[in-house]
């Protein structure tokens, strides 16, 4: 199974967080490859540079490789399909997660459970 990470459980699995659940972590665990969003990364140095999160951008990319993740590129395909998502959730990063996870497709793991109301590949945690 290919599971795609939002950015907050990616945060919370760098940070070895108790917010993230053992259930969560299973699931991380049991995958075939854990994917990481460029779009996570254009997220957290995004808020990192309004000053809403603290996080070094260079650091999340350095980590990707050296978790055993993989790196997933926004590609033209993944814009794209963004269009044909229904306006339950306003952010478009989090749009853009859901488009890929629908396009690869992927599991997308979220705590973010207004987003499953996008698809049955989202699989909502803490």
């Amino acid at each position: 199974m290919k599971l795609l990470l939002d950015t907050q459980i990616y945060l919370w699995v760098l940070d070895d967080s108790s917010r993230l659940s053992e259930r969560a972590r299973a699931l991380i665990q049991a995958a075939d490859q854990v994917l990481i969003s460029a779009a996570t990364i254009w997220e957290a140095a995004i808020k990192n540079a309004l000053g809403k999160l603290r996080v070094d951008p260079a650091l999340l990319v350095s980590e990707i490789a050296r978790s055993g993740f993989t790196e997933l590129p926004i590609l033209a395909r993944h814009a794209a399909a963004v269009s044909a998502l229904p306006m339950h959730h306003k952010d478009p990063f989090d749009r853009l997660l859901i488009a890929q996870a629908l396009t690869e497709p992927a599991r997308l793991l979220t705590a973010d459970s207004i987003l499953r109301s996008y698809s049955e590949l989202v699989e909502t945690v803490s």
